[in-house]
């Protein structure tokens, strides 16, 4: 099965990756690969490999930060049996494992610097030393490396030999952030709300609000965050048509949140954003003009043409527009005899918002 692709979209930032990955994985070079965390540069590792000669070998990842410092050399070089305590058998290393194939050295700047001039020796000599081992193991290997560290940064700290950098940015290949291809957001989102679709079931789709304000966001995770939110919205609210105003808080990120909270801070303006698309509206009756200030609002919150009146004492506007939605609430209510699914439905609001809401005015039927 083939990798889906790391940059999906239609920006400058992700045309110029897949160019550029379609033009070095054929080259036997090492490439480094740059980027934030979650900007997908173990998909861009993998892409590199299956569109390669090597294809057909095997694509050996290995973390560098999370093994040992102890055991990071027999994972990478392997073993002979009694090496050390514990080693009851030889054991092949990833890069024997890697052999007519790509390893994948993940994190490589936070390698020990010991074993950075071991790695070294290997890149330059093509062959390794297991633990123990009496004589060394030729390789053939396609080398290609990721790190979401600045490397210069880290040798002018010392933390990084200079001369393995060079021997590992041979071919620079950079990932950008997710924040600066926000027009990508649209295929991402479409392409994992179809991946993480339960079987048998439409896949969610999002409101232009709710767009706009995913859009808006920064992504601190990039795509790997993008990935599981949506995975999450696909688990719980299966096939929904989502509006931004409709998911509860604790289920976005913080900043997410947020800007929900910014967006929707106005109970009629979140209220008319969750209202489901509706068909053509007919030529509005002319109005009494007896009709009160309070039915206006009503009104306009079911799509109405009339502007409140205010009154010349002025009023609270929070509490106008909570008994506002407090009344829809009930009448919806009695209209479905006190069936919450179906007053969600009709009301365009999650079940578990509404019963929010429901709990917040203390409504029942009858009331």
């Amino acid at each position: 099965m083939t990798t889906p692709h790391p940059f999906i979209g239609k920006s400058p930032a992700a045309q110029a990756v897949r160019t550029l990955i379609a033009r070095v994985a054929h080259s036997p070079a090492t490439v480094l690969i740059t980027g934030e965390s979650g900007t997908g540069k173990e998909l861009v590792a993998r892409a590199l490999h299956e569109q390669s000669d090597r294809r057909s070998g095997n694509f050996v990842p290995i973390n560098c930060a999370a093994i040992p410092k102890d055991l990071i050399e027999s994972e990478l070089f392997g073993h002979r049996k009694g090496a050390f305590t514990g080693a009851m058998a030889d054991r092949v290393g990833r890069f024997e494992l890697a052999h007519g194939g790509t390893i994948f050295l993940d994190e490589i700047g936070d390698l020990p610097l010991d074993m950075q001039v071991k790695l070294l020796r290997v890149l330059q000599e093509r062959q390794v030393d297991p633990v123990g081992g009496s004589k060394p193991v030729a390789i053939d290997v396609r080398v290609v490396a990721a790190t979401h560290r600045d490397l210069e940064a880290e040798i002018a700290a010392g933390r990084f030999r200079e001369d393995l950098y060079y021997r590992l940015n041979v071919l620079p290949l950079h990932t950008c952030p997710l924040r600066e291809r926000p027009e990508d957001l649209p295929e991402l989102l479409g392409f994992f709300a179809k991946r993480f679709a339960p079987r048998g079931q439409s896949a969610i789709t999002f409101t232009d609000d709710f767009m706009s304000a995913l859009q808006a966001y920064p992504w601190p995770g990039n795509v790997r965050e993008l990935s599981n939110l949506v995975d999450r919205f696909s688990t719980l609210f299966t096939g929904e048509h989502l509006a931004l105003g409709t998911v509860p808080a604790n289920l976005l990120p913080k900043g997410l949140a947020s800007l929900q909270a910014e967006r929707c801070a106005n109970p009629v303006t979140s209220l008319l954003a969750t209202q489901a698309p509706a068909a053509e509206a007919a030529p509005a009756e002319p109005q009494d003009e007896s009709v009160s200030d309070v039915e206006s609002i009503i009104m306009l919150a079911q799509g109405g043409v009339p502007t409140p009146v205010l009154p010349a004492e002025g009023l609270s506007l929070k509490e106008r527009l909570a008994d506002i939605e407090r009344d829809l609430i009930q009448q919806a209510l009695e209209r479905t005899e006190g069936n919450v699914s179906q007053t969600a439905r009709l009301l365009s609001l999650q079940r578990t918002t509404l019963i929010e809401k429901i709990q917040k005015y203390q409504l029942r039927p009858g009331d």
